[in-house]
């Protein structure tokens, strides 16, 4: 079980999704491999007391809740099933919803982390080169430590992915080791 202060949080970006959108076909096999390792580093950090937090878009649904998209998510013959089976949330996990790319922006994730106390931020989900790579970078200008597994993170192409990653090594001082 997760400590209610601790100085590092685990962030699972945009997981909890139908993908259903252009491109999500090809991105899926890759987010379900990012998935995979996402679940295990979650299982680690939980043991290390590290909690998880959710940070989710609302995909323009704008009077949903983040039980009820999980809902959706896991409804049989949605794309997106099998990751939300992987990584559905459990009862000590925290969930934002998020109306942008940056779960920074406009949500309270700056004061569920402050409350807290996390200052070294773990990113994982999709996409590396939009929300993943958006809310690095916003955590990066908030004074966060900033650490994105590479192996939890997918974008589509996988070039993309590379990118973000690099840039978040050059610009965020990101570190971006395998998270095993």
């Amino acid at each position: 079980m997760a400590r209610e202060r601790c100085s590092a949080a685990l962030l699972l970006i945009d997981f909890i999704n139908e993908f259903e959108f252009d491109g999500a076909e090809r991105l899926f096999p890759r987010a379900l491999a990012a998935a995979r390792a996402t679940n295990e580093l979650r299982r680690r950090a939980k043991s290390a007391g590290i909690p998880a937090i959710y940070c989710n878009d609302n995909f323009g649904k704008w009077r949903s809740d983040f039980r009820s998209l999980l809902e959706r998510c896991l409804s049989s013959g949605v794309r997106g099933e099998p990751i939300a089976r992987l990584l559905r949330p459990e009862e000590d996990d925290y969930f934002v919803l998020k109306p942008k790319h940056s779960a920074f922006h406009a949500t309270s994730l700056p004061v569920l982390l402050a409350h807290l106390g996390a200052r070294t931020l773990v990113f994982s989900g999709v996409a590396g080169d939009y929300c993943v790579l958006f809310t690095a970078q916003d955590a990066y200008m908030e004074g966060y430590r900033v650490v994105v597994p590479r192996d939890c993170v997918a974008s589509e192409p996988d070039e993309d992915n590379e990118a973000a990653l690099k840039h978040l090594e050059k610009v965020c001082k990101a570190e971006t080791a395998p998270s095993a």
